[in-house]
C-alpha cells in the first residue's frame, strides 16, 4: 500500500473548491434529473470524457410518491386483515405452516417474514414465472395458464400464445436464435464432445475447447490473458473471494449486483458502500480510507478494491469510468469492472464500456463479464493480466470444485466472438452492434416524447420505465400480454418502494416495426393508466449550462 501522506499530499485542501473543478474536469453537469456531458462547439469540455455522456433520474411529482405510499399502506392494512381471518377460519389458510408434531421445535421460518410475498407480492404472482416454449428471440411463444385461487396455484391450459414479442430477454446482439446455418459449427462439437465435461478445470475438465475461448477472449478484450467459468454468477460470487479477504477494503456501489455482494460478503473484507455513481461518495470513502486506515489498528489497508458494473441492469445507467479510473489511480486503489450486461451492448465494436468511453483495458484491473447476455450462451469470464489469470487458475473456487463448461455452450460463444470481431468473413456482428444502438437510442427518444418517465444513459439497452404505483405493476404487465407483448415488471422490494417499474431489454434483432408496435401500446396504455408522469419534453437541442449554475450533489 502506499504512504498516506504521499497519496493525500495536496489533496486535502480547499476539498469543496476541488470538488467543482473536478466536476468541471469531468464535463458532467446535473439538472432537472438529467445528468449531461457538457458541450462547447461540440466539443466535450473536459479531458476525461470524449463524448457527451446524458443520462436521465427524473424525480416523480409529490403526488406520485404519497398515493404510492397510501397503496402500499392500504395493501398492508388489507393484509393483517387477512391473516386475522385467517388465523380464526374465516378464509381458507393456504400458506405453509408448521407441523403439529413440531409445535415445540424453534420454528424453521418465520411466519411474519413472508407477510409481504404472503398479502402483497402474491395479488400479481401471474407477472412473474410466466414459462416459455420456444427460443428466447425478439419473438417467444408462452405456455399459457390460469389460477383458480388468486394466484395461490396455477394451472395449464395446453394453449401456447404464439409470437409474444420479447422485451424482457438480455438477448441485446440477437445470438439467441435456433437459425441451422448459425448453429451448424455447436451442432458438430455437440456430437464430437456431448453434452458436459463431467469435471473440474483442475482435474480432467479443460478441453482444447476451452483453451480456445480463453484465448479468443482475450484477444477481444485485449488484454494478456483470460479464464472462463461455466456460471455467470459464480464468475463474481467465488472469484471475488479469492482476490480479497481479511484485511482489504471493498468499496461497493450500492446498486451493485447480488453476485457482487455476495462475493464480497463470502471474502471476508471490511465492505463499505458508495452513493450509485457518486463521484464524490467515492473520493470521500477513499481518502478516509487511506487517512485513518483500518478499524481500531489503524494499519494500511492491505487492498483497496472498487466493485462496480458496466451498466447497471434495474436503473439502465452506465458506469462513470474515467473518473473512477482518475480516483483509483489517484489513491492506489484497485478497480473490478463487472461488464455482464454491457460487454457486447455498448462500445463501436461491442468490447463493452472500455471501449465506449476509449479507454485502454490496463486502466482496469480485473475485467469480468458473462456470456449469458449478448452472447447466447452461459458462463462468465474473468481477464487482465497474465499473473492474475494464474493466480485465479490456482485459487478460483470456481474452478477447483465447479464443473467445466460443456463444449457446445464454449462453442457458441466462440461463434458469436468471432462474428462480432469479424472472423467469421462477414461483417454480421458490427451490423449487430450498429442496430442496436439505432434501436436503443429510437426506443429511448420515442419514450421521452411520449412523456413517460425512464431512467438510464441514453446509450443503454437496458431501458426502465418507472410505475411507481403497485396497483400498477400488476395491471401493466397484464395488458402488455394481452397485445401479445412480454415485458419485465419489478416492484419493491427488489427496487425502492417508490420506485416501481418495467424494464425493457432493446435488442439487435427487434425490428423497427417491433419496436414501434411497443410504442404505439405503451402510448395508448400510458394514457388509460396515467403513467405519463415527466414534466420535461426531451429538446432536439442539448442545453447548455453556465459553469456558475452547476449544483454539486454531497
Amino acid at each position: 500500500m502506499a504512504n498516506p501522506s504521499a497519496v493525500c499530499n495536496g489533496h486535502l485542501h480547499h476539498h469543496n473548491h476541488q470538488k467543482q473543478n473536478n466536476l468541471l474536469k469531468s464535463g458532467i453537469s446535473k439538472k432537472n434529473g438529467i445528468t449531461k456531458g457538457m458541450k462547447k462547439n461540440g466539443v466535450s469540455n473536459g479531458t476525461l470524457y470524449k463524448k457527451t455522456f446524458i443520462e436521465h433520474f427524473e424525480q416523480a411529482p409529490m403526488y406520485v410518491a404519497v398515493f404510492t405510499f397510501v397503496g402500499f399502506a392500504v395493501g398492508t392494512i388489507f393484509g393483517y386483515l387477512r391473516d386475522f381471518m385467517r388465523a380464526w377460519g374465516l378464509e381458507k389458510r393456504n400458506i405453509a405452516a408448521e407441523r403439529e408434531q413440531q409445535k415445540d421445535f424453534v420454528p424453521l421460518y418465520q411466519d411474519f417474514e413472508n407477510f409481504y410475498t404472503r398479502n402483497l407480492y402474491l395479488r400479481i404472482r401471474d407477472n412473474w414465472n410466466r414459462p416459455i416454449c420456444s427460443v428466447p428471440g425478439p419473438q417467444f411463444d408462452l405456455m399459457e395458464r390460469v389460477t383458480d385461487d388468486y394466484n395461490w396455484t396455477f394451472r395449464f391450459t395446453g394453449r401456447t400464445i404464439k409470437n409474444v414479442i420479447n422485451m424482457g430477454s438480455y438477448n441485446y446482439l440477437g445470438f439467441a436464435e435456433t437459425d441451422v446455418n448459425a448453429l451448424k459449427t455447436v451442432t458438430i462439437e455437440l456430437e464430437k464432445y456431448g453434452t458436459g465435461v463431467c469435471s473440474t478445470r483442475q482435474e480432467m475438465g479443460t478441453l482444447d475447447k476451452h483453451v480456445e475461448l480463453e484465448k479468443l477472449v482475450a484477444k477481444f478484450l485485449g488484454v494478456e490473458d483470460a479464464m472462463v467459468f461455466g456460471m455467470g454468477f459464480a464468475t463474481n460470487s467465488m472469484n471475488i473471494p479469492a482476490l480479497v479477504g481479511k484485511g482489504c477494503l471493498i468499496l461497493s456501489d450500492e446498486l451493485n449486483h447480488t453476485s457482487l455482494v455476495l462475493g464480497a460478503r463470502l471474502s471476508g473484507a471490511t465492505i463499505r458502500i458508495f452513493k450509485h455513481n457518486n463521484m464524490q461518495s467515492l473520493e470521500k470513502l477513499l481518502r478516509d480510507a487511506i487517512i485513518y486506515g483500518q478499524p481500531r489498528t489503524h494499519r494500511a489497508w492491505r487492498k483497496i478494491i472498487i466493485l462496480v458494473e458496466g451498466i447497471y441492469s434495474m436503473e439502465g445507467s452506465i458506469v462513470r469510468l474515467p473518473e473512477i479510473v482518475s480516483l483509483k489511480n489517484k489513491y492506489k486503489a484497485y478497480l473490478y469492472l463487472d461488464e455482464a450486461h454491457s460487454i457486447g451492448a455498448v462500445g463501436a465494436t461491442g468490447r463493452g464500456v472500455v471501449e465506449y468511453f476509449g479507454m485502454s483495458p490496463n486502466d482496469v484491473d480485473v475485467l469480468m463479464g458473462t456470456f449469458t447476455k449478448s452472447f447466447g450462451a452461459a458462463g462468465g469470464y474473468i481477464a487482465g493480466k497474465k499473473d492474475l489469470v494464474d493466480f485465479l487458475r490456482t485459487h478460483s473456487h470456481s474452478a477447483v470444485y465447479a464443473t467445466s463448461m460443456c463444449p457446445p455452450v464454449a462453442e457458441q460463444i466462440i461463434r458469436a466472438m468471432k462474428c462480432l470481431m469479424g472472423l467469421d468473413g462477414t461483417t454480421q456482428g458490427l451490423q449487430r452492434v450498429r442496430q442496436l444502438e439505432k434501436n436503443t437510442r429510437y426506443f429511448r427518444r420515442k419514450l421521452h416524447e411520449m412523456g413517460f418517465i425512464i431512467y438510464g444513459n441514453d446509450d443503454s439497452p437496458v431501458v426502465p420505465l418507472l410505475l411507481y404505483m403497485p396497483g400498477k405493476i400488476g395491471a401493466f404487465a397484464r395488458r402488455m400480454l394481452e397485445k401479445n407483448i412480454g415485458v419485465v415488471v419489478v416492484g419493491f422490494p427488489a427496487t425502492p418502494i417508490t420506485e416501481s417499474r418495467a424494464r425493457f431489454c432493446v435488442s439487435a434483432a427487434h425490428t423497427r416495426e417491433m419496436l414501434d408496435t411497443v410504442l404505439n401500446a405503451l402510448d395508448e396504455l400510458g394514457d388509460f393508466l396515467h403513467l405519463k408522469y415527466s414534466r420535461y419534453s426531451k429538446s432536439a437541442h442539448p442545453e447548455l449550462y453556465e459553469e456558475s449554475r452547476l449544483e454539486l450533489e454531497d
